[in-house]
């Protein structure tokens, strides 16, 4: 009896792919290119392949929703988005009464990213949030 895995076939079959896309990092807010040791990097560094968020030359810990919400912000730096649009791009939602679950993920990536670079995702008031890495540090 034989065995088809079509997961494990697939994955096989577009390894050549997912090894040059683990070799792209999204990388924002200035500083040295991908190959300058992690904590040399300034500003926000997101990688998407596996998932990790380099703030500073920290690592941080970032729920599931964070992580979205910081790399949709970060790939997107200067524009304003509304509660509504994160929650319909980020959360993939339609929004449905209150949006303030964007203002509590906000809150703990702000407290996440340090005092360092907190303000680097700005309240647009009446709005919502942008992502602005060049931004000063309120001392």
């Amino acid at each position: 009896m034989s065995l088809y895995y079509p997961r494990v076939s697939r994955i096989h079959s577009t390894w050549p792919a997912v090894t040059a896309a683990a070799a792209t990092v999204l990388r924002v807010g200035g500083g040295p290119g991908p190959d300058a040791p992690r904590a040399a990097v300034a500003g926000v560094v997101i990688d998407p392949v596996r998932r990790t968020a380099v703030a500073g030359g920290r690592l941080l810990k970032l729920t599931y929703m964070e992580f979205e919400l910081l790399a949709h912000l970060v790939a997107h730096p200067l524009r304003v988005y509304s509660r509504r649009q994160l929650l319909t791009g980020v959360w993939d939602q339609e929004p449905f009464g209150d949006t303030r679950t964007v203002d509590v993920h906000v809150a703990r990536l702000r407290r996440k990213l340090g005092p360092e670079l907190r303000d680097t995702i700005a309240t647009v008031r009446q709005v919502g949030y942008c992502y602005d890495p060049g931004r000063p540090v309120r001392p």
